[in-house]
């Protein structure tokens, strides 16, 4: 068995085993390489093949997740182009609705292993040298409180608001609204309300998660 079929074995493994459910996000390409000890080119090569057979799915700065064989292709390629034509405006009124309701769900069932990985997203938007670095982390912290809910579903609609905010509108956007300042203060907020999550306070959470997207909607669109 080749090194790349060692890390197809273990996918097939925790697929046939229900460990790893439709939306479930695998480990990092770098985590699995340490894992198995494979290099990351060796890695791609193994996802890219699973990829290829529908075993994954794979979002730019967001991940590679576990496909769901009951969705049809066509209606994934709609919700891709309803986040293509999702505006800033409408995304930062879902983000302000939806964020703040989850975290109950979060308070609930999160793991320690969740509230570490939210730390480490933080960490590293906290160590990006550029903006493109800065906002992959800012978008994966979001996607990781999401994670923590353990329901798919959620995961999914939290994925799908990550790639509208892929789009070149939002990127602009957001591109001309981050001064230093600011990101010093995302920073500081998703400190907080990774700490709120992590100790268990619902009711501060929510105030934080509300909080600082209100701040974000502020400095993108100016109300």
């Amino acid at each position: 068995m080749d090194k790349a079929a060692t890390l197809r074995e273990h996918v097939h493994q925790q697929l046939r085993s229900g460990a790893w459910a439709p939306g479930h996000r695998l480990p990092t390409e770098r985590a699995l390489g340490e894992q198995f000890g494979l290099s990351r080119s060796t890695v791609r090569r193994a996802l890219a093949e699973l990829k290829a057979r529908g075993l994954i799915v794979q979002t730019v700065g967001s991940g590679t997740y576990v496909s769901d064989p009951a969705a049809p292709a066509d209606a994934a390629e709609a919700l891709r182009d309803e986040a293509a034509t999702t505006s800033p405006a409408q995304l930062m009124a879902a983000r302000v609705a939806l964020e703040p309701a989850i975290v109950g769900m979060v308070v609930q069932h999160a793991t320690p292993a969740d509230f570490a990985h939210m730390r480490h997203c933080c960490e590293e938007a906290e160590a990006a040298t550029s903006f493109e670095a800065f906002e992959v982390w800012d978008g994966r912290l979001h996607e990781a409180i999401a994670a923590a809910t353990h329901n798919p579903f959620i995961d999914s609609v939290f994925r799908l608001m990550n790639a509208a905010r892929s789009h070149a509108s939002w990127g602009a956007l957001k591109r001309r609204s981050l001064t230093p300042e600011r990101r010093l203060a995302y920073q500081r907020e998703h400190r907080e309300l990774v700490e709120a999550l992590a100790d268990r306070d619902a009711a501060r959470a929510t105030d934080c998660a509300r909080r600082h997207l209100v701040h974000v909607r502020e400095n993108l669109l100016g109300d």
